[in-house]
């Protein structure tokens, strides 16, 4: 399967340290874990540690609570079978947004275990909006009692896309302060964790696969509807990440040559059409404060005839733009987050009747089009998703 960028870096200040080795092994033991319980013969084998280090580093994990260790019978001689407990190895979903912070705790059983959203200040700057989720982090950790050492990575969303060959942010992200920058390494530094990097919309898809009800689809795709839109894609039962890693950008399909001018470039493109920022921008004339995209959603439930209008007229650029996308990939489902989604039918119908009228008929009358489940915790879960599947990868 492609995979976003990734780092394994050291994940302490003084790698040379008692603790620090510690530490690392540690890590080692709990990631050929993640593949299933083993004696510890096997663990020194697999690692290459000696078996009264594995011994010693399994008594400190049962006592943290992180693994626990049952007799067992290991080539005719009585052996200890060693397992993680469901919070032994604990995933980070970090989620970035124009004007957001999100960051979960996820365990192994993908269950949630901790989780704050926080606000950020408009334009603000890569390393401002890291040393935020380093402090959301800490505070996370403290409050839920789980031990750092039990972290095995941390998943990372952006708005925007990611040149997989650098782990830089490209041209055209909803966060122009930063682009250009190796956030990747930027990250690592920061977490001292590994680090999984991708776009926040991949990052959607991958949620409803993993934590969402759309296991069983092999042919998905995810649309944020947000101060951007992108789509995340899950083609033939894994996350499509085309030649260097920037694909869903259809946030930039031409819908009206003559339109207005897109922040990339172009004219027309989606986005000046039906993102939160244009929504935000037409019906924030005469209101004595800019909306917000919850007030959006509040007055078109409440039946405000111009916010009816519209999410109307974004609904069927969106389904425009969606009838060609499908038409191509032929989707057995689309699932449509970001921070309008609870407007449920009120958007999803003009995006059905857009799909409907500019896809091949069977195509579009095939295509399921639903409102993700997961709200705005969608991209974080999908981060937390993607450090594990990333540790799976690592063990075959």
């Amino acid at each position: 399967m492609p995979s976003p960028s990734s780092s394994t870096r050291s994940r302490t200040k003084n790698p040379g340290s008692q603790s620090a080795l510690r530490h690392l092994n540690q890590q080692r033991i709990i990631e050929c874990l993640l593949a299933g319980p083993s004696t510890q013969a096997e663990l020194a084998r697999q690692t290459g540690l000696s078996t009264a280090t594995v011994s010693n580093i399994v008594k400190i994990m049962q006592d943290a609570g992180l693994a626990s260790t049952e007799p067992t019978t290991s080539s005719g001689r009585r052996a200890l079978n060693v397992r993680l407990n469901s919070n032994g190895a604990v995933a980070v979903g970090i989620d970035f947004g124009r004007r957001h912070l999100r960051v979960v705790l996820a365990s192994l059983s993908y269950q949630v275990i901790a989780e704050e959203a926080v606000l950020l200040p408009l334009g603000h700057h890569a390393e401002e909006g890291i040393t935020a989720a380093v402090g959301v982090l800490d505070r996370l950790l403290a409050e839920s009692g789980v031990e750092r050492t039990a972290l095995v990575g941390a998943g990372v969303g952006i708005p925007g896309p990611i040149d997989r060959r650098t782990g830089s942010v490209a041209q055209g992200a909803i966060l122009p302060e930063w682009v250009g920058i190796n956030i990747l390494e930027c990250l690592v530094e920061a977490l001292q964790l590994p680090v999984f990097l991708d776009n926040d919309a991949n990052l959607g898809a991958l949620s409803e696969v993993t934590w969402g009800p759309h296991s069983g689809i092999s042919n998905l795709m995810f649309l944020k509807i947000g101060s951007g839109i992108g789509a995340g894609l899950i083609l033939n039962g894994a996350p499509y990440y085309g030649n260097v890693g920037i694909t869903g950008e259809i946030g930039h399909a031409t819908i009206h040559e003559l339109g207005l001018i897109c922040r990339c470039g172009n004219r027309g493109c989606l986005e000046t059409i039906a993102s939160t920022t244009t929504m935000i921008e037409l019906l924030s004339r005469g209101e004595d404060r800019p909306l917000t995209p919850e007030d959006i959603v509040r007055k078109a439930i409440a039946r405000d005839s111009a916010t009816l209008r519209v999410v109307d007229d974004a609904g069927l650029a969106v389904g425009r733009a969606l009838g060609n996308v499908a038409n191509l990939i032929n989707p057995e489902v689309i699932v449509v987050g970001g921070p309008l989604a609870g407007l449920g039918e009120l958007l999803l119908d003009p995006i059905r009747r857009g799909l409907v009228r500019h896809a091949v008929p069977v195509i579009g009358e095939t295509t399921t089009l639903t409102m993700s489940s997961l709200g705005d915790r969608a991209e974080a879960l999908g981060a937390a998703a993607l450090v594990f599947q990333h540790a799976a990868i690592r063990r075959n």
